[in-house]
């Protein structure tokens, strides 16, 4: 019995060797990239001035700031039209719900280049220019599918004796909601902000292609460092990207854990 477990127990790790040389390969080795260019210069020698250059340099500093503040509104956006779109689409009562889910869902097939070349299509037809409504825009319809997903599939395991429960306390709709719905449905919330919020900042064809380039987002600085082979400065702005996207990762994590109970 015990050579049988043992055996189960090898077999069952040779199936994860191939998963385990992917990552290896492909998420470790270039974030090991990443940082070792972060803090070393052109000859190879260790040094901080990349992140300095990044502290001193006004015009990456506001770029910085303006592509957080276009993630933060966008991500808004998508809640407040995203949330109330999921309430409705998880009610029970409601038919045809999952081919209209099917229906936000559908343009994630599409490649969100085609996308956002047909939201420029669609504004030079309507002949309003482009800019920052345009961004705003094409970051709302590309990213709101990211939103609605994650809150409806939460609001559909959702308990329903919960609501039955606060029904026969006498609870109102509004306290039925307030009280039961939003802190169940928090997970998917969370997920939805950060499924949203960092790929906005990261973006760079988005915005280029709905604001001419005229509006660049720090997905736009760290392409173009790279582009002209300013790999370690690029680094750093990776770096600084991914320490944002870990930082957000841990706060909205433990959101959702605090906020996942019933109050």
């Amino acid at each position: 019995m015990e050579k049988r477990r043992i055996k189960l127990m090898v077999s069952r790790q040779s199936w994860t060797m191939p998963y385990a040389i992917f990552a290896a390969i492909f998420v470790v080795l270039p974030l090991l990239l990443i940082v070792a260019f972060a803090f070393t210069d052109e000859e190879g020698c260790f040094t901080l001035y990349n992140f300095q250059k990044f502290l001193t340099h006004p015009e990456a500093i506001n770029t910085f700031v303006y592509s957080i503040g276009i993630a933060f509104v966008n991500t808004l956006i998508c809640i407040a039209l995203g949330y109330p779109a999921a309430y409705i689409l998880a009610q029970t009562k409601m038919k045809y719900s999952s081919t209209i889910v099917m229906l936000f869902i559908l343009p994630m097939w599409v490649n969100v280049l085609v996308r956002t070349l047909a939201t420029v299509a669609l504004f030079d037809f309507v002949d309003i220019p482009l800019g920052e409504t345009a961004l705003l825009f094409g970051m709302v319809y590309n990213f709101i599918p990211f939103m609605i997903y994650p809150i409806y599939n939460t609001l559909q395991k959702m308990d329903r004796s919960y609501l039955e429960a606060a029904e026969d306390l006498g609870a109102s709709p509004f306290q039925r909601f307030y009280k039961v719905v939003l802190p169940l449905s928090m997970p998917g919330v969370a997920s939805g902000i950060l499924m949203v919020f960092m790929p906005t900042i990261s973006t760079f064809a988005i915005s280029e292609l709905l604001t001419m380039n005229n509006i660049k987002l720090f997905g736009t600085t760290i392409q173009e460092n790279i582009n002209n082979s300013m790999w370690n400065y690029g680094a750093a702005l990776s770096l600084i990207m991914l320490f944002l996207i870990g930082a957000s990762t841990f706060i909205a994590g433990d959101d959702a854990s605090q906020e996942g109970g019933i109050r």
